[in-house]
């Protein structure tokens, strides 16, 4: 735990120490930048919530230097099982199959729950010297042209070159700065959800409870959470009902939807009730202060794109202030993470949405692999013609072995890489590595510039502007 001056200067300022802050700062202090979180609570938060990593989300935590921790904590997702009056009726698959390649290496959900997440995350940071401050609570903020003020319930200011609100849906920091946000309720019954102890279930399967029109009863679900002994519970009531969320009204929910007794279910470690809705900031930047994930976009949970929406944040968000703040990138850099990530998080919401109507099934959709900046204004493609469904500047710069390189390996890090694929052309002195690889059909012949977060920034037939477009977004001075 981080103990704090009574004032403190560091260069970022990230409040909330969920998956959000917790990435941003990993990705941070692996650039060498001075950035603290302040965090609210006491500790970690203990729940389940967000128990799906999406392949893409994977891709970053191994650019992390995490993934491993997180495939050995983890699992996947278990099918389906349907109950009625005590009798399992078959089991229902959650997902579209969908098998790993070598352009993506991670396939399919992978399930850890949000407090294991954490950890990982935290421990990672405590290895590159990055800390958190527990019982720190932003209750002001000021911003001037040199920086932020914020101050601390405890009394004390921290002075931060800029800011970052990653303090979840109820954010402070957004209704410090007036940010509004804009979204619909997407189903008016509220919901349950608890970490819980339960005998009587075996672990193979996630246990579905459909609702009983007859007693009015609501869904119930029991997941059991990989690598742990618990179960997540959640529970569906009708609009308007009051939720208990002490161990004997959850005891009575499960034994008023299932054939499980109360005596069955001995312990709740963490519960929560919560509606669903989607809402959109109005804005992910004011000032020198951003917005990152819930605080900037709230999602329904199904189809597992709110942490990994969130994630995406801050991985946009932390090489452009690195590039700034370490390496002397353009200020203007900072203005592509709204224009990026806005729309991104527009898209996720509106998908989790159709997810939760049953109008997309959870696969290739929900996978995140196929999110992209085409339109962005750090996305250049110089080869004309294109066919629509070919590698352009912009999307996600796929993995794969070539020429005794694998391109992960080589993306990995904080820099920028100067791929060239099956061509010999002349290439310009680059202060980041540039690979040479045969050709290689998930990325056709040609030359391109990949952005730190593993994105094509620029792509061409020769190297011809190359150089035009690495000056302009601060590349050549990494």
């Amino acid at each position: 735990m981080a103990l704090l001056e009574t004032s403190t200067h560091v260069d970022v300022l990230i409040v909330g120490a969920g998956p959000t802050g917790l990435t941003l700062a990993v990705d941070l202090a692996r650039r060498g930048v001075d950035a603290l979180v302040v965090e609210r609570g006491p500790a970690l938060f203990p729940g389940s919530r967000g128990k799906g990593l999406q392949p893409r989300t994977l891709e970053v935590l191994d650019d992390l230097g995490v993934v491993a921790q997180v495939r050995a904590a983890g699992g996947p997702y278990p099918a389906n099982m349907i109950w009625k009056d005590g009798e399992r009726q078959g089991e229902q698959t959650l997902f579209d199959a969908t098998e790993p390649s070598e352009a993506e290496p991670y396939a399919g959900s992978w399930m850890l729950p949000q407090w294991r997440t954490q950890e990982v995350l935290y421990e990672r940071l405590r290895e590159l010297g990055g800390r958190v401050a527990f019982g720190q609570e932003v209750v002001g903020l000021a911003q001037d042209a040199d920086g932020v003020t914020a101050e601390l319930a405890t009394g004390t200011t921290v002075r931060a070159r800029y800011a970052v609100a990653a303090d979840g849906g109820r954010s402070a920091v957004r209704r410090l700065l007036g940010v509004g946000m804009t979204g619909e309720t997407v189903d008016p019954n509220p919901m349950l959800v608890a970490d819980v102890r339960v005998s009587g279930l075996d672990r193979d399967n996630w246990h579905i409870f459909p609702p009983a029109q007859e007693t009015g009863e609501g869904l119930l679900g029991l997941c059991p959470l990989v690598g742990t002994d618990d179960f997540q519970l959640i529970a569906q009531f009708p609009h308007g009902s009051a939720i208990d969320t002490s161990l004997d009204g959850i005891r009575r929910v499960v034994a008023a939807r299932s054939h499980l007794t109360k005596r069955q279910v001995p312990e709740v470690r963490w519960a929560s009730e919560f509606r669903l809705r989607a809402a959109l900031a109005d804005r992910f930047r004011v000032g020198r202060v951003f917005l990152a994930g819930d605080a900037a976009h709230v999602h329904s949970p199904a189809g597992g794109q709110g942490l990994n929406t969130s994630v995406q944040d801050a991985y946009n968000l932390g090489w452009k202030l690195g590039a700034m703040l370490s390496c002397g990138a353009p200020e203007a850099l900072l203005d592509t993470y709204e224009e990026e990530r806005l729309p991104n998080a527009a898209d996720m919401l509106i998908l989790s949405t159709r997810v939760h109507h049953g109008e997309v099934r959870r696969g290739r959709a929900t996978q995140q692999l196929g999110l992209g900046y085409r339109k962005s204004s750090l996305a250049v493609e110089t080869r004309p013609c294109l066919p629509e469904d070919t590698l352009h500047a912009g999307d996600r710069a796929p993995d794969g072995r070539r020429g005794g390189v694998r391109l992960f390996d080589a993306f990995r890090g904080t820099h920028w890489t100067l791929l060239t694929v099956g061509t010999d052309v002349e290439l310009p002195t680059v202060p980041f590595p540039a690979v040479r690889i045969p050709p290689y059909e998930a990325y056709g012949t040609g030359v391109f510039l990949i952005r730190p977060d593993g994105y094509v920034g620029w792509a061409g037939a020769s190297a011809d502007g190359l150089v035009e477009f690495a000056t302009r977004v601060g590349a050549l001075s990494a």
